[in-house]
């Protein structure tokens, strides 16, 4: 019984350092899905304004970095297809644990197809 006082202990700190380890390991992936989640919404307004400002004769890449930056985005590419715009946004990924990608989306917008 003597050699077995304090085996509990390592025990209870072993689950304790795996539920810690685990509950970072969702954190980063938390913070992954929301950061992608705030590129593509930034896309998707930065695309649309682009579009607007193509259907009234401005410059759609300026209205669309214009869009991307004020929701913490990075315009990096914007092309025009016509009258559709189409933009790609990169926003900073969580830089927790070793992660050091950015996340980026595109998205598409323009006149209604008849």
């Amino acid at each position: 019984m003597r050699g077995e006082r304090g085996s509990a202990t390592l025990f209870a700190v072993a689950c304790i350092s795996v539920l810690l380890l685990l509950g970072a390991a969702l954190g980063v992936v938390a913070a992954m899905v929301r950061a992608h989640r705030v590129a593509q919404s930034a896309a998707d307004l930065a695309a649309l304004a682009a579009a607007d400002a193509v259907g009234t004769g401005r410059d759609p890449c300026a209205a669309g970095s214009a869009v991307a930056a004020a929701n913490d985005a990075r315009l990096v590419a914007c092309a025009l297809q016509g009258r559709d715009a189409i933009v790609t946004v990169t926003v900073d990924g969580p830089h927790w644990l070793g992660q050091v990608a950015d996340l980026s989306a595109e998205a598409r917008a323009g006149p209604a197809q008849p």
